[in-house]
């Protein structure tokens, strides 16, 4: 069958090429521009925004009693203040996310003091005033890890430790000690780099940020205070 275009003249031809020509360096550079403009892959992700949310998105886990966990202006700032007297909880967000793509958490966070008695390798001193931690479900429930950061009462900064009661939960000391008590401290940490020291293989997929301060244990108090949390693809310059 002949082309419908073999009914044409040779002049209109070289119109429709010229036409053709003219249309598709049109659409070259709409897609060239469209291109440039294409959200790329998000650098960062806010995982608390406490000072325009408040505790929107995060939920307790109550172990034994009540932390009071509450918004409040510290230092020019909206925070979460966290207070423990003989209580356990916690709060979480629940968040899938690649800690092979998303591996730097940062975070600040400040302290009234370390917990009287603390000591993280018993389970009668297994109290922290401050502590973010990442948690990986796994598959099974029994496969659940946990990468804990805390403020350690008497690990030396750099320190990690299995929990008292499992060894899927690991304790990894990123400050220590009541020297810096009251002031403001920012962390960021490696996630990936975190996983592979203290479990000594790659991470699965995570599912949630949690925060905690907790003196079940001791029967102790504490206080401490978490500005935001966020989540990125490369490091933040200190």
């Amino acid at each position: 069958m002949h082309s419908i275009l073999a009914i044409y003249p040779k002049p209109v031809l070289n119109f429709f090429a010229t036409l053709r020509l003219c249309v598709n360096k049109t659409v070259l550079i709409l897609l060239t521009v469209l291109l440039t403009h294409l959200p790329a892959l998000s650098e960062e992700i806010p995982i608390s925004r406490f000072a325009t949310e408040g505790l929107k998105g995060w939920e307790s886990k109550s172990f034994k009693g009540e932390t009071t966990y509450t918004i409040v202006q510290e230092d020019g700032k909206t925070v979460l203040k966290a207070h423990a007297k003989g209580a356990a909880s916690g709060l979480s967000k629940k968040l899938k996310f690649n800690p092979q793509t998303y591996r730097y958490l940062k975070w600040s966070w400040k302290i009234a003091g370390t917990v009287a008695g603390g000591n993280e390798k018993t389970k009668q001193g297994d109290d922290y005033a401050a502590r973010v931690y990442v948690v990986f479900p796994g598959r099974f429930f029994w496969q659940m890890r946990a990468l804990n950061y805390i403020w350690a009462n008497k690990l030396t900064k750099g320190e990690f430790v299995p929990n008292a009661f499992t060894s899927n939960a690991m304790l990894l000391a990123v400050q220590s000690g009541p020297a810096k008590a009251g002031q403001w401290i920012t962390e960021q940490r490696d996630i990936l780099a975190d996983y592979r020291r203290v479990f000594g293989e790659d991470p699965p997929e995570a599912g949630a940020i949690a925060i905690m301060t907790d003196t079940d244990n001791t029967g102790a108090e504490a206080t401490a205070w978490y500005g935001e949390i966020t989540l990125s693809t490369s490091p933040t310059a200190p």
